[in-house]
């Protein structure tokens, strides 16, 4: 996907002055460092002191161990796989090679390739994430629980290739700020898992290949930080992966100032891309796990180097956690909600390991479980080996006081997100909340006032998922529309302009009109209604209410304004099967080996028809993570709005 002159333009009128001129220094810059590359300073004495405590990786549960060293096992062999691609290559690995297209990225000076061409590049995603090493702090975490030299030895002989094959501002993987911050982490977390072994210093601390590499990622990370509306999640990773470097690899001359910029910046960061609620502004959950897991690695390097962190650092943290907890569904599960690139900040465990049980496990280590926490049965070994460096906060002088929430909340009013909560685990999120993050809003889709609906964990009423990113423009198009999800569309128009893959440039506005949460209980009802203006001239605004006695939601939309023509979308989970006769889909599904069943009454006033894996135009599909996707049934009623009266939407569970 190449960038036109349009969207540079369209790009430009979403900055402010000032971020317009610290991208023109950094145009500069990168012009200068084309000619003038410095060499890493001379390091004499480095040692590594930021070790895991005595009996840490003892702690490690035996399941959580079986699964970790089942997929170290499987890396071993070659074997990977990447947002829906498999890999057999990975014994020694070409790191530039893209398995999706079949294409190589161009060498050269990282700032003239074309990352986002995938006509030039390749999939950059699919090059980008082997490259993170978070696959090689999996092998170092089955070196340190076993003891099994064969793990150390493929981690080194692949960072040794890796910087070989990379040196300093050559090539496509010192183009992304957050790529090198996330690296550093890994690099960070691989030393310390590989303490144990006789070749680690060697590897690193006593090694100059080593040491320019680390000298380079944080000098550029240090000159190049993401600015203005760019200041999501990526500046997170930047700051976190410069903190943790600084920290851990604190032997150069310029560390102590890098590590107290990049506390300022994560600080600053941490507060600004976060809701006082505890919800990340991006809306988008799974940059919320993102953010949180970054924010609790870059805690633990602090607290391991006894460098003092801001309370507010901690409180942000804390305040995450206890959102995550509120919000999940009783599988665990959070909302599907915006874009999810499958990103982590730390990776040490093997596939099975639920990632939000493991931030919640955390969380209860670190911060303590509230009453209405739901309880994590599973295990992982991310959380002892944080637990076991980052100090607890009641433990913490430094931490203020704060008091947490009594009960499990259900609005977040600053977020605009309201979950309503049923008998036999009945889940419905609904979404009334700014668009996105920032002046582009770069994750956001145009779903206002759209609901998700579980049934114990199943999704029913789905909301699609993201897909892809670059490369395939119908496709990102789709599962960012408004008629992606489920929500009404007036005139085949999106609520929300889109200037490109990752730029809005007009945002809809909604506000929450009532949020009625409790009640559920004991068998009364739940209430929702939010408005949004999204379309020019008509407002539109929706009714949600849940009834415990009864099973049933019940969904109202209204459109005040001109008369005009409307869709009205609901995407069903990949498990469920729906038989449409007339308005009415009778829905079944499977759950734990027991059937189970709804109803859904659909408004008459509309034509409804059933959609399933279609391509031209795409719908009728669910990604289930970046790169996958599969046919699923969207039914879609279609007809006109003239204000006069609602369109009523039932969905009824049975037994």
């Amino acid at each position: 996907m190449t960038m036109s002159t349009g969207w540079y333009l369209r790009r430009l009128s979403r900055m402010g002055p000032r971020e317009v001129g610290g991208r023109v220094g950094d145009a500069v810059r990168r012009r200068r460092w084309r000619s003038a590359r410095p060499d890493c300073p001379s390091v004499t004495g480095a040692r590594f002191t930021a070790v895991l405590p005595a009996g840490t990786v003892a702690a490690v549960p035996p399941d959580a161990v079986k699964r970790l060293v089942a997929e170290a096992d499987r890396l071993m062999a070659g074997h990977g796989g990447y947002f829906g691609v498999n890999r057999d290559d990975l014994i020694d690995p070409d790191w530039w090679y893209d398995p999706k297209t079949g294409r190589r990225a161009p060498w050269g000076y990282a700032f003239d390739v074309p990352y986002r061409n995938e006509e030039a590049v390749g999939d950059i995603k699919q090059i980008w994430e082997l490259s993170r090493h978070q696959y090689l702090t999996v092998l170092a975490a089955a070196y340190a629980v076993t003891g099994d030299e064969r793990y150390a030895e493929r981690v080194a002989e692949h960072l040794r290739s890796w910087w070989a094959a990379n040196a300093p501002l050559r090539g496509v993987h010192w183009t992304s700020g957050i790529e090198l911050g996330i690296r550093l982490l890994s690099w960070v977390w691989i030393r310390r898992l590989l303490d144990g072994w006789p070749g680690a210093a060697e590897l690193f601390e006593d090694n100059p290949v080593a040491l320019r590499q680390i000298w380079h990622h944080q000098r550029w990370l240090a000159a190049f930080p993401s600015r203005g509306s760019s200041a999501n999640n990526h500046v997170i990773a930047e700051a976190a992966g410069q903190f943790a470097a600084a920290c851990a690899f604190g032997w150069f001359p310029s560390s102590a100032r890098w590590r107290a910029d990049a506390l300022r910046s994560l600080e600053r960061h941490l507060r600004g891309n976060t809701f006082p609620s505890g919800l990340n502004r991006e809306l988008a959950t799974e940059y919320h796990g993102l953010v949180l897991e970054l924010g609790l690695a870059a805690v633990a390097e602090a607290d391991v180097a006894g460098v003092p962190v801001p309370a507010t650092v901690r409180l942000v943290l804390l305040r995450m956690t206890d959102a995550l907890a509120a919000v999940v569904d009783g599988r665990l599960r959070p909302p599907r909600q915006g874009d999810a690139d499958d990103g982590h900040g730390l990776v040490v465990d093997g596939p099975g390991s639920d990632r939000w049980g493991s931030l919640l496990a955390t969380g209860d280590a670190v911060f303590g479980r509230l009453a209405w926490w739901p309880e994590v049965t599973g295990t992982d070994v991310r959380t002892p080996l944080l637990a076991a460096l980052i100090r607890p906060y009641a433990e913490n002088g430094a931490a203020p006081a704060v008091t947490r929430p009594a009960s499990r909340p259900a609005h977040f009013a600053d977020a605009g997100m309201t979950i309503l909560r049923g008998p036999s685990e009945i889940w419905c999120r609904c979404d009334g909340g700014p668009h996105g993050f920032l002046s582009i809003a770069a994750h956001a889709h145009a779903d206002a006032l759209s609901v998700e609906v579980r049934h114990d964990g199943v999704d029913v009423l789905a909301d699609p998922g993201t897909y892809c990113y670059h490369g395939q423009p119908e496709w990102r198009r789709y599962f960012r529309s408004t008629l992606g999800h489920n929500t009404l569309q007036w005139d085949d128009a999106d609520q929300s302009v889109s200037g490109g893959p990752f730029l809005w440039t007009r945002h809809a506005r909604s506000r929450v009109l009532v949020a009625d949460a409790s009640g559920a209980s004991d068998g009364g009802t739940v209430r929702w209604c939010a408005e949004h203006d999204g379309y020019q001239g008509v407002v539109h605004r929706r009714r949600v209410e849940l009834t415990a006695a009864s099973r049933e939601l019940r969904v109202v939309d209204e459109v005040s304004g001109e008369r005009g023509p409307v869709r009205l979308a609901f995407h069903l989970g990949p498990a469920i099967s729906a038989e449409l006769v007339e308005n009415r889909a009778a829905l079944s599904w499977t759950r734990d080996g027991e059937d189970r069943s709804a109803v859904l009454d659909l408004p008459g006033q509309l034509t409804w028809r059933a959609h399933r894996g279609e391509s031209d135009p795409p719908l009728g599909w669910y990604s289930s993570g970046f790169g996958r996707k599969e046919p699923t049934t969207t039914l879609v009623g279609t007809g006109f709005a003239d204000g006069a009266e609602g369109f009523t939407t039932v969905l009824r569970f049975r037994g």
